[in-house]
Order: structure tokens, then C-alpha cells, then sequence
């Protein structure tokens, strides 16, 4: 059997302290993993809470070219048959490919926490089962707590197991939901049940409580499992899940297994992942990390120089990251230079206009800026050093206000802000609830007399990020934007030292990519 993947960012992902995803972020997160080339996206369970159910009535319109859509849910309840069963029904509502099912295979927690017997518990994953395959779905079985349940009463585990299989599951994944089995355990529980149910595709389910996830994942794919599930940069339930931007590499590159994804696409996914999700990407991160191939040592650097294998366990490139000799940091030029010629397609690699590009996006780096998340500033950032981009306006000034009482919310921000198109100027007020909200209303009466088309865009999401926590209140913020005129959405950025000044920059951004789609031309 071939390997495949399951990205459970949006659902286990989402439970982690801390992360919260607006609707549109799970549609970025659904298009980000499916263009990498994911196989399965657990993308919530629609029986939780509203939002899950209008992210599944919105993202049916996308067209996916590799990933299915998986909904999340838990066998019946014991007392409800399943066509009458709350939760199963808004799992079909969710209308997606296959679903993921939990059942208990720990004997203590069926009996403690469902406070039913042993039997009834087999009963209900196999009837769970088998009417969500009566209704067409392909369906994955996480036992839940399987490998704790192993080492309690092994039997009962495996008849869990056997009761989903009877009840036609597509695959039998193994959990470790506690976190806290060692490799080898993993490793001799996994190849027991490879043995028990041969030919049936077995899966691996692993958090990181003792910091083993990623060995433990490993560990049953070299023992039998062939469907492997994590969260793309390992976020999720306390400690977390398996890192799938670790896990996917070392099967790879360490174990010689295919995977038809192209890991070149790793970094880029990984650190838009992180955007998106507003965590920061650890620098040290394996594969994926800003230093995963820096050196500061002078022996390491020269040996690299000399033969880059000799400190390097594969090549940056082979990731999509970039080596770095962090006394004179050097670009990669092979994982920047694709997203330029999605607009640009006659520029080269060996061009001076690119090793001009790279130069500015570091300086650009430098002061905290970070475009893998905000495509739409980055092809305005590359369009103005080539000079083929000219402003549609230009903010003389603008300027913002108000008087605030705690516990006052009916109090509002005003701006004021002059805009100059072509020579002509335009001024305009508004009343928002906040700066930048009064500002992008401002802006947008400024902007109407000119452009009226804009009416047509609303801003989609708004994050905030400390660059830098140490300068505390002085700190740096990045700013980004997620705007959309009902077709596409597209993300800008801005940094400051003032939120307010990154939030003005962004949102500019915003409204000038906007304008150059129009085909409006500039000044």
C-alpha cells in the first residue's frame, strides 16, 4: 500500500492553546495543504459548533486537486440509533468524501467515561460504521487511546478494532491520544495488529506529550502503517500532534519511501501554515526552521563551503529552505524565484533584477518583514524595485483620534486622511470601531470619487503579530491583512512600530493590488 497523509491542523490543529481560525483561514489552510499535495484534510467536526458548519457549506466550491475533505466525528451515542444521532446527521450534512470516526478502545474509559459495557461499546462502533458506509462515505477509524488500551487488555482492543473492520472501516487508525508511549512500544503494538488484521490498511495517530511524536509516527510506519495523520507544523492538543513537516522528510529522505508531494514546497507550506495560524515558526525547527541550515561556526562554515554534506544532512534546496552563514547570510534564490515568476515568467535565475530582489527582500527582512503569507505585497514589492509599478494614489497624510473611557463601548475612533490622484486631492473623515477601522473607511471615501470600483472589497481578516517582545511597549508589530471582492482573497503586510502606522501600510497594500487587478491604470 502506498503512503498517505492526513492533515488534522483544522481540527486537531485547532484545539491547541492559543489558535483560533477565522472561516477564511481554514479556506487558505484547505488550499495551501491541497496544493502541497495532501491526501486527507480532517477539516473539523461540524458538530461542534457553528463555524465548523458554515466552513463546510462554504469550501464545497473549491476545486481540489489532490486532498479530500474529511468531517470529524464520534461514534453514536449508545441510547440514539445512528440515523437519529445528532451528531452523524451533521457529519453527513458537512457532505465531504470520507469521514474520520472515533471509538473508544480503552476499556477504562468505556466503561468509565461512556459508562456502558465492554459489548455495547463494540456494538456501536460497528453499527457507527456501517451506516455511514451504507451512505457512500469512506471511513476512517481512530481508535481512540488504542496503544493505552493495548497495554490494559489487549483482547479488547484488538475486538474494537475487529468491530470497526466488521463494520466496513476503510482504515484503522491507531492512536496514541495520551501521548506518552516510547518508540519500541509503538513499534511491537503496531506490528501485532499488522499481523492480526492483514491486508487492511492501518494508520498512525500520535501527540507529542513526552516529545515522541514524531519517532512514534516513524516508528509504525516501518511496522505496517501506511496512513499517517499530524498537523503540518505539529501544533494541536496540549503538547501538540505529530509534525507532519518533520515526519513527511524523514520518511523520504531517511526511510527511501515515495510520496508524490514535492518537498521542495515544504518550507514555503510550513511557514504560510504558520501565518495564517498567527504561531511563529520556531528558527530551529528541523528541515523547515530559519536556522535548520544556518552556521556560525568558522570550522562548520568552512567545511560547508568545502562540501556542504560535510554539516549538512541534505541540501536546503531539497526543502525549499535556504542555507545560511550567518556572518554573511546568503538568499536562496531556487525558493524565491517561482513565486516571482508567477507574475513575472521571463525573469531568471541569474538575472541581475533577481539578486536585486533578493538583496531588498532581505533588508526588507531585516525590519521584520515577511511575504511567504502576503503574496499580494510581495508582487507589489517586486513590481516597484523593477520599476514597473507606479502608485494609483498617494496618502499626503493621514491621521487618527479619540477619547476612550474602560467599559465604554460606545465611544469611536475618527480619521482623517488627504489622499492626491493625478494631481487632484481629495480629503475625508470617518467614524470607526478603532483606528483602523475608521481608517479604512476614510480611505475608502477618499479613494470612492476616483475608483468607485472598490466598493466591491472588504477586508476578510486582520492579524497582529509582536515581532519583537523584548522592546516590549516600543516593540515592532507585523500587521496582516486578508482582503477579498467575493472571487479571490489575497494578503498584505505591514510593520511598525506603531500598529496603527503597520496596519495604514497593509491595508494601502490592499487597496492598491486591488486597483492593479481592475486593470485601472496608474498614475
Amino acid at each position: 500500500m502506498k503512503l498517505e497523509i492526513l492533515d488534522s491542523t483544522l481540527r486537531d490543529g485547532s484545539q491547541a492553546e492559543g489558535i483560533s481560525f477565522s472561516v477564511q483561514d481554514k479556506i487558505n489552510i484547505v488550499k495551501a495543504l491541497d496544493a502541497f499535495g495532501i491526501d486527507y484534510i480532517e477539516a473539523g467536526n461540524p458538530g461542534s459548533n457553528p463555524k465548523d458548519l458554515q466552513f463546510f457549506e462554504q469550501v464545497r466550491g473549491l476545486q481540489l486537486r489532490h486532498a479530500k475533505l474529511c468531517a470529524f466525528g464520534s461514534t453514536r451515542r449508545y441510547s440514539v440509533a445512528a440515523d437519529e444521532d445528532a451528531n452523524l446527521q451533521s457529519i453527513l450534512q458537512a457532505n465531504t468524501p470520507a469521514v474520520s470516526i472515533f471509538g473508544k478502545s480503552w476499556d477504562l474509559h468505556v466503561t468509565e467515561i461512556l459508562g456502558i459495557t465492554l459489548p455495547q461499546n463494540l456494538e456501536i462502533v460497528e453499527d457507527t460504521l456501517r451506516y455511514l458506509k451504507e451512505k457512500g462515505k469512506e471511513v476512517i477509524f481512530d481508535a481512540e487511546h488504542f496503544f493505552d488500551g493495548y497495554k490494559a487488555n489487549a483482547p479488547y482492543a484488538l475486538d474494537v478494532l475487529a468491530a470497526a473492520a466488521a463494520g466496513g472501516a476503510d482504515c484503522l487508525c491507531l492512536c496514541d491520544t495520551n501521548g506518552g508511549c516510547l518508540p519500541g512500544e509503538i513499534s511491537e503494538i503496531t506490528t501485532a495488529v499488522a499481523r492480526r488484521f492483514p491486508g487492511i490498511k492501518l494508520g498512525i495517530h500520535c501527540h507529542d506529550d513526552i516529545g515522541c511524536a514524531v519517532a512514534n509516527t516513524l516508528s509504525a510506519v516501518l511496522a505496517g502503517a501506511v496512513h499517517v495523520q499530524g498537523t503540518f507544523v505539529g501544533f494541536g492538543e496540549r503538547c501538540g500532534n505529530a509534525d507532519l513537516s518533520v515526519v513527511l522528510p524523514n520518511l523520504v529522505f531517511k526511510c527511501g519511501m515515495d510520496y508524490h508531494a514535492d518537498l521542495r514546497q515544504l518550507t514555503a507550506t510550513a511557514t504560510y501554515l504558520s501565518e495564517v495560524s498567527n504561531v511563529r515558526l520556531r528558527g530551529n525547527k528541523p528541515y523547515t526552521g530559519k536556522s535548520a541550515f544556518a552556521h556560525k561556526g568558522g570550522m562548520h562554515i568552512d567545511g560547508v563551503i568545502k562540501l556542504s554534506r560535510s554539516f549538512e544532512h541534505i541540501g536546503p534546496e531539497s526543502v525549499g529552505n535556504a542555507r545560511k552563514f550567518l556572518t554573511s547570510e546568503v538568499a536562496g534564490k531556487s525558493s524565491i524565484l517561482p513565486k516571482i515568476q508567477e507574475f513575472l515568467p521571463e525573469l531568471h535565475k541569474n538575472s541581475p533584477e533577481t539578486a536585486a530582489i533578493i538583496a531588498l527582500l532581505k533588508d526588507k527582512e531585516c525590519v521584520g518583514y515577511q511575504y511567504e503569507a502576503a503574496q499580494a505585497s510581495f508582487e507589489l514589492l517586486v513590481k516597484k524595485q523593477l520599476g514597473l509599478w507606479r502608485p494609483h494614489f498617494d496618502v499626503v497624510f493621514f491621521k487618527t483620534g479619540g477619547d476612550y473611557a474602560l467599559g465604554d463601548s460606545s465611544l469611536r475612533e475618527t480619521a482623517i486622511i488627504q489622499i492626491n490622484v493625478n494631481g487632484e486631492t481629495e480629503v475625508a473623515g470617518a467614524v470607526g470601531n478603532g483606528p483602523v477601522n475608521a481608517l479604512d473607511k476614510a480611505l475608502r471615501t477618499a479613494l470612492g470619487r476616483f475608483y468607485p470600483e472598490i466598493t466591491r472589497m472588504h477586508l476578510a481578516d486582520y492579524k497582529v503579530r509582536i515581532i519583537d517582545s523584548a522592546s516590549t511597549t516600543a516593540a515592532k508589530t507585523r500587521v496582516l491583512i486578508d482582503s477579498t471582492d467575493g472571487t479571490e482573497v489575497w494578503t498584505t503586510i505591514g510593520v511598525s512600530e506603531d500598529i496603527v502606522e503597520a496596519s495604514f501600510i497593509a491595508l494601502i497594500d490592499s487597496f492598491e493590488y486591488l486597483l492593479s487587478r481592475l486593470g485601472r491604470s496608474n498614475k
